[in-house]
């Protein structure tokens, strides 16, 4: 055997129990320091502003990959827990109101066609209930006629050329 070898190999069995003892006392001086630790003085000994001030956060949110983050984010479930009544109770409905622009808005509506969908639907509204009266009206002078003229025989349900159109359907 080489005896540079048997050197080592005698190191070895020296610093291996070395080692080991070295560990043990470090464990139990590790032990006592924390059971004697006061840690909320040591962190009222902390300057927080300080080390604050020593973090960069531009530098972080510009690590951050915020479209990631906005992936994973559940909208549905976010929206569910959103109070809406608390939500609104919180506008200023009037200040919004008080911010619109009326001169623009009524510049951009075509108050004419509004005007005329809603009087065009009144309008046809009004003929139909004219017509329902107008056949009721002609409906009771037809009644008037027979029992003015006595007349007993059932009149046609409508004008001859009407009824031969329909016959030659």
């Amino acid at each position: 055997m080489d005896p540079i070898d048997r050197l080592r190999l005698a190191g070895k069995r020296m610093t291996d129990p070395l080692e080991s003892l070295a560990q043990r006392v470090a464990e139990r001086v590790i032990d006592l320091v924390v059971d004697v630790l006061d840690l909320n003085a040591l962190v009222q000994a902390i300057d927080l502003n300080a080390v604050l001030n020593r973090i960069d956060i531009n530098e972080i949110l510009q690590n951050v990959d915020v479209s990631a983050l906005v992936d994973r984010v559940d909208i549905n479930d976010v929206l569910q827990r959103v109070d809406v009544g608390a939500l609104l109770d919180r506008v200023d409905i009037n200040g919004l109101v008080q911010r619109l622009d009326m001169d623009a808005l009524v510049e951009q509506t075509d108050l004419g066609a509004v005007i005329a969908r809603s009087s065009g639907g009144v309008a046809s509204e009004a003929l139909d209930a004219a017509r329902s009266q107008a056949v009721g009206l002609d409906r009771f002078v037809d009644r008037w006629m027979r029992r003015l003229l006595r007349r007993k025989d059932s009149w046609p349900p409508g004008p001859a050329a009407l009824i031969d159109a329909r016959a030659a359907r």
